[in-house]
């Protein structure tokens, strides 16, 4: 199958759908069940570290949700509960630095001017941090309910 570079340079399966993400299209990936991408494994790696370094920051509630089989859009969510706004953003500044020593940057990242939801999407990984009452009021865990969760 012909592949394209994305905006990241990962490859795409050519003739995949288009998909908005902050403004710019982007290709998706077909829905994959049952198959396993060769970077399915850097990827849950990198969102158990990026998991890790949230507890170590001190947020609350983290959990990675493995999407890879309900998801054209990305392979895992990190979630986690920040106890202020300048918390977040400084576990949001951290990830970035982490992400930039492995040579990954963010594709686009949301909410950093504001106090209750930030969002860091690395393509394979989409991290979201939340102040507690948008937390309870998204349940994005519950969204995603069929997603098995990964230990770390």
């Amino acid at each position: 199958m012909a592949r394209k570079a994305s905006a990241s340079g990962r490859k795409r399966p050519a003739g995949a759908a288009s998909v908005t993400r902050g403004g710019t299209a982007v290709a998706a990936r077909p829905a994959r069940r049952g198959v396993v991408s060769p970077r399915l494994p850097i990827a849950k790696a990198f969102a158990v570290d990026l998991a890790r370094m949230a507890g170590d920051d001190r947020c609350e509630d983290v959990l990675v949700l493995d999407l890879h089989e309900l998801s054209a859009v990305c392979d895992f969510f990190v979630i986690a509960t920040g106890t202020s706004d300048r918390q977040m953003r400084a576990v949001a500044d951290h990830m970035e630095k982490m992400a930039a020593s492995r040579g990954e940057r963010p594709f686009t990242r949301s909410g950093l001017e504001g106090t209750s939801w930030i969002v860091l999407d690395f393509v394979d990984v989409v991290v979201h941090l939340f102040d507690a009452a948008h937390r309870q009021y998204y349940e994005l865990e519950s969204l995603w309910g069929d997603a098995p969760r990964v230990a770390w």
